[in-house]
């Protein structure tokens, strides 16, 4: 199983209604294939996961590997706050037919190091998926540490972590960690460039929903060691990726989906639309400004 590169942490489409709107899902999924994204996370923070009912998860896991027919992997989403819940979960994904797994650190309840070890140990052995580890600080309110990864690393089980904190220091800490059956992604778009430099295997991406081709272009650039031309990339990418900080993750990178017929811009309660103003405006013309940007017919 070969995960790296550019993969896309997807969104998912909500109809107007409220419900699944899996014909936008398969948009977007041929967008990601026609985009060159090399694997595809299903229900993770950016796909709303916590607001998808239990059968929901079932559909939209299985038209996705349905879907994609093993041209990419497909990796879903299987965190909870609880180590049985996502020990349960975890089976759930690899029943339907997931490649892995992308647990994210246990939110809300702020385990210690040591818990967060004993918790990816549990799910590694009694999931039955790889696992990929996936910390995100300023969401979760916990900071799984460089030197507790390097404990984690050594079940052959946990094949990886997906690195939110976008620092220096962080990323070079990860960097020194990465070995054949272990590999680093980033997590933010922001300094995707300088992790993959660095020696990131590739990035789980947000602003690949929108821009595949671009954001594959970034990574080819990355891995490859050009600096010169990951620079001219990101550089490209920026006003996209800043322009969607401009709301809490999906509200903004879903307002983007209309523009390409991808879907409606919804969000699932507590999150709401992006409104109408200066942010959209300036969503609308940095996708515009990308030259690369294939739009996808409704």
């Amino acid at each position: 199983m070969n995960i790296r590169g550019s993969i896309c942490a997807l969104v998912t489409p909500f109809a107007a209604d409220g419900a699944l709107d899996l014909a936008a899902f398969g948009r977007l999924l041929d967008h990601q294939l026609a985009g060159g994204t090399q694997a595809l996370v299903v229900a993770g923070s950016t796909g709303e996961a916590h607001m998808l009912e239990p059968e929901e998860f079932d559909r939209l896991l299985t038209f996705a590997i349905e879907h994609v027919a093993g041209r990419v992997p497909v990796i879903a989403g299987t965190g909870e706050a609880g180590t049985a819940k996502t020990v349960a979960m975890t089976r759930r994904a690899r029943a339907l037919g997931a490649d892995a797994a992308l647990v994210v650190v246990p939110y809300y309840v702020r385990p210690t190091q040591e818990g967060l070890y004993r918790h990816y140990l549990e799910v590694a052995e009694h999931g039955g998926l790889p696992l990929l580890l996936y910390n995100v600080p300023t969401r979760t309110g916990c900071d799984l540490l460089p030197q507790t990864v390097a404990r984690l690393r050594e079940h052959p089980g946990i094949i990886g972590i997906k690195e939110a904190r976008g620092d220096h220091e962080r990323i070079s800490a990860l960097a020194e960690l990465v070995r054949p059956d272990f590999v680093y992604l980033s997590g933010d778009d922001g300094s995707a460039g300088e992790a993959m430099l660095a020696g990131a295997a590739g990035t789980i991406s947000v602003v690949a929903n929108l821009v595949p081709q671009a954001f594959r272009a970034l990574c080819d650039a990355a891995i490859d060691g050009d600096q010169a031309v990951t620079e001219r990339c990101h550089a490209a990418l920026q006003p996209l990726v800043q322009a969607l900080n401009c709301a809490p993750n999906p509200i903004a990178v879903k307002a983007g989906l209309p523009i390409l017929g991808l879907g409606l811009a919804l969000p699932r309660l507590p999150l709401v639309e992006l409104n109408d103003g200066p942010d959209r405006a300036r969503l609308h013309q940095a996708l515009s400004s990308l030259a690369s940007l294939a739009t996808v017919a409704g």
